[in-house]
């Protein structure tokens, strides 16, 4: 089985991108942009996408997602499908793994879940965590004052093709949740759970199945929603294939301008409820980066 992780940056290499680069079974791939200090990758054990490779790989891709911008992750996602990869990682470079980072992969198997059923329609999921005070980035703004009207169902079989691990330190919570409260979290989750209802997974430490690859694009143009808009889109094409799983990394976030990050959600807190329940409209230049993607694989 080929299993890849990839990641974007502009740092040089953190201890996240030297830790995955470390681990003799997994493959990392470095996107790198236009300031990323590409000679210092040299020194560890990677694949690093220059600009130029990622130009030769698909110009088109390229052109559409433009540079300076985490999107670029997506070059990296088609590269490793075209490698032959089976499971891609898609992670941060400031979130550290664990040492047991990516031994308890469900990918591609029948695994048997806690299912849960939120009131609202909407599924939080860290409203069933010991963390239930805060919220996932991208869950639907209106819906975050009933989001723990939830509620256990039973067990469920569920055929996993995305596995979304957790994340101790400070959590991927938008910038409302962060401003309000500064939240520092332990996460106490030891298996795995889900519903049957749409609910937002990120690109910080998540794993995709081969399958998955082509449906789900880093969107440019939509601000901090560009995985979060992805996850739903989805979870449409394959319904009931998430599971939330373990913290599996320690998130020391890198230095970030929280009103910056509030501005760049506002599309978020305008459209996502209304993006969902209109079934994934697009604006054309998203659109048409989105089938440019697509067709590329």
């Amino acid at each position: 089985m080929k299993k890849y992780i990839v990641t974007t940056t502009i740092q040089s290499p953190t201890k996240a991108t030297i830790k995955y680069s470390e681990m003799s079974d997994w493959q990392l791939v470095v996107v790198g942009d236009k300031k990323t200090p590409e000679n210092e990758y040299r020194d560890i054990d990677c694949i690093f996408l220059t600009p130029e490779n990622q130009e030769d790989l698909n110009k088109n891709l390229s052109d559409s997602i433009g540079w300076n911008c985490i999107q670029r992750r997506n070059m990296g996602f088609l590269f490793s499908y075209q490698q032959g990869a089976d499971i891609v990682a898609t992670v941060d470079d400031d979130n550290i793994p664990y040492d047991f980072w990516g031994k308890n992969i469900y990918i591609d198997n029948e695994v048997e879940v806690d299912l849960f059923h939120s009131e609202n329609g909407y599924f939080d999921p860290l409203s069933v965590t010991n963390n239930s005070k805060i919220w996932h980035r991208g869950y639907p703004i209106e819906m975050v004052p009933t989001k723990n009207n939830v509620k256990p169902i039973g067990k469920d079989n569920r055929h996993v093709l995305v596995q979304a691990d957790l994340w101790d330190g400070d959590p991927d919570v938008d910038a409302i949740c962060r401003l309000s409260m500064k939240p520092e979290v332990k996460f106490d989750v030891q298996k795995p759970y889900g519903s049957k209802q749409l609910s937002p997974f990120n690109s910080q430490n998540t794993f995709l199945s081969r399958e998955v690859l082509p449906h789900y694009m880093m969107l440019p143009y939509v601000g901090r929603m560009d995985d979060i808009w992805a996850s739903y889109i989805v979870q449409e094409q394959f319904p009931n294939s998430v599971i939330y799983n373990t913290a599996s990394v320690y998130q020391e976030r890198n230095e970030h301008d929280v009103v910056l990050d509030l501005e760049k959600e506002i599309i978020g807190y305008r459209n996502t409820l209304n993006f969902i329940q209109k079934r994934y409209e697009l604006e054309d230049n998203v659109k048409k980066s989105f089938e440019i993607y697509q067709n590329a694989f």
